[in-house]
């Protein structure tokens, strides 16, 4: 007969916290949140570290290339999501990498026989005010001056004035050598209070800028997570069909980890994808794979050679995969039986393989329950689609402001490959729905304040490192009476009737 568990399959919300000793030293400002992203072994470092516990779900409503800048200066990594062409998601990623960077490829240029017309359309095209002057036009070619808002006055000259009548020129401009560190751009750019510095090799020939913006920027953001060569690390969703075309285009367009994005993952498709990027490239290309909620389904996918490992089905705001399907379990329940399963590799092999809650976070307090229960990190997607920098529109409803929220199952987005079992390729019925989430402001300010609880209660623990959460919290499961406790209770809100 069927397997039966005896316990039944609970969710964050059954669960609280019960405080540690703390010492002096448990203070919010002491609290370190970095966590491995990809598996390492014992006594050795992870190849890729967030400084946060978060990640932005692979979802086309939550994480495009403007999710994971804004996330990646957080110090969190978004998952770019798949559900779109091959060429549309490396452009994406690509976007991602090149944002920002400590030396940054020129991207505007013109000639100097060019016009002031030019220099104008330009930078409506671009959104640039800094243009450098090459021989050639090329981001390449032999600089001979810049030209910045500063050098020209659109009331006073003719639009067919030459650029090269009114650009600051070489000989007249500050510039580093190829082979300057980024610490010493730095500091010309500070010392002779420009904003920007060419970079140039031997032969006079343009290599990259640095920006004092993006200094400025570094020093709002100190936790912002950059690779070896100062740019944001990116993550992208693949699937399990197209993955021989999509993983190469994602690789080359500079994606530093991707996950398999599907609603299952104990399965013969997660199987061939990992084996086939292990086929090809070994261990250099890092790739997460999910979801399961249970010890069987992560020791298959750590045998298979997941990098990380997603736990959670049916638990997200918009899933309706268990209403539909009748399959899925309690988030809380899932990570705590999977945690045991990692730790229990972990002693086995000595290969520590991070896991990843995904879904079920309704309150902050609930990310630090995840996380408790020995989540390594936290995929959310409505919690991240409630801000500007996610993709989708802004609206008013009903005198609110509000976000487009709709799931990768929905007849909107029609992520079947999300969903796919083998068979034919389309959706054959929905597992998400199409919905409002309400509006929350800038990412860096929710972040910041979700990230202050979390630090807040790990210090109520008496722990520092999210390891020694792991280790050390303690947890106790409440009943339907205390959660009425919990909130408001017996007295009567400023303008609403009594809450009992």
């Amino acid at each position: 007969m069927a397997t039966i568990l005896k316990e039944p399959s609970r969710t964050f919300n059954e669960y609280l916290l019960i405080p540690g000793y703390s010492n002096a030293e448990a203070r919010p400002e002491n609290v370190s949140l970095r966590t491995p992203v990809v598996k390492f072994k014992k006594g050795e470092e992870p190849a890729l570290s967030m400084n946060i516990p978060l990640t932005s779900a692979v979802m086309q409503a939550v994480s495009d290339d403007g999710m994971a800048v804004a996330l990646a200066k957080e110090g969190g990594i978004s998952f770019i999501f798949g559900s779109q062409s091959i060429e549309s998601q490396a452009a994406m990623v690509r976007r991602a990498k090149n944002h920002k960077a400590g030396f940054i490829p020129s991207d505007s240029n013109l000639r100097p026989d060019q016009t002031l017309q030019d220099v104008l359309d330009l930078k409506k095209l671009k959104g640039h005010s800094t243009i450098a002057i090459t021989e050639d036009g090329t981001a390449e070619g032999k600089l001979c001056g810049i030209v910045t808002s500063k050098d020209y006055r659109i009331s006073r000259m003719s639009m067919d004035t030459p650029i090269s009548e009114f650009m600051t020129p070489f000989d007249k401009m500050f510039y580093g050598r190829e082979g300057i560190t980024l610490s010493e751009a730095n500091d010309i750019i500070w010392d002779n209070k420009i904003n920007q510095l060419p970079i140039v090799d031997d032969n006079q020939r343009l290599t990259a800028f640095v920006f004092r913006k993006d200094y400025d920027s570094h020093k709002e953001h100190p936790d912002e997570l950059l690779d070896e060569d100062k740019r944001f690390i990116v993550g992208a969703g693949i699937n399990t069909r197209d993955y021989e075309e999509r993983i190469p285009a994602l690789l080359d367009a500079g994606v530093d980890i991707m996950t398999i994005d599907s609603s299952e993952g104990y399965s013969e498709w997660q199987a061939r994808t990992i084996k086939w990027v292990r086929d090809n490239y070994g261990d250099t290309v890092k790739i997460g794979a999910g979801n399961v909620v249970d010890a069987e389904g992560f020791n298959f996918l750590a045998e298979c050679g997941a990098d990380f490992i997603k736990i959670g089905i049916g638990g997200g705001s918009i899933c309706i995969t268990r209403e539909q399907k009748g399959i899925g379990r309690g988030q809380a329940s899932a990570v705590i039986e999977v945690a045991q399963a990692r730790d229990e590799y972990y002693k086995k092999t000595g290969v520590y393989i991070p896991i990843c809650s995904d879904g079920g976070i309704v309150y902050d307090y609930h990310m630090t329950l995840a996380l408790a229960m020995g989540a390594d990190f936290i995929m959310l997607g409505r919690y991240f689609a409630r801000f500007d920098e996610s993709p989708s529109e802004k609206l008013m409803v009903n005198g609110t402001f509000v976000k487009e929220y709709w799931g990768e199952g929905s007849a909107r987005a029609r992520n079947w490959q999300r969903y796919d079992l083998g068979g034919d390729a389309k959706l054959k019925f929905e597992e998400g729905v199409d919905s409002y989430v309400p509006y929350a402001g800038s990412l860096h300010d929710g972040v910041q304040m979700s990230l202050n609880k979390v630090k807040s209660t790990m210090c109520n623990c008496g722990v520092t490192t999210i390891a020694d959460l792991h280790k050390n919290a303690k947890l106790t499961l409440v009943s339907a009476t205390s959660i009425v406790e919990g909130g408001a209770h017996d007295v009567m809100l400023r303008g609403t009737t009594p809450v009992r």
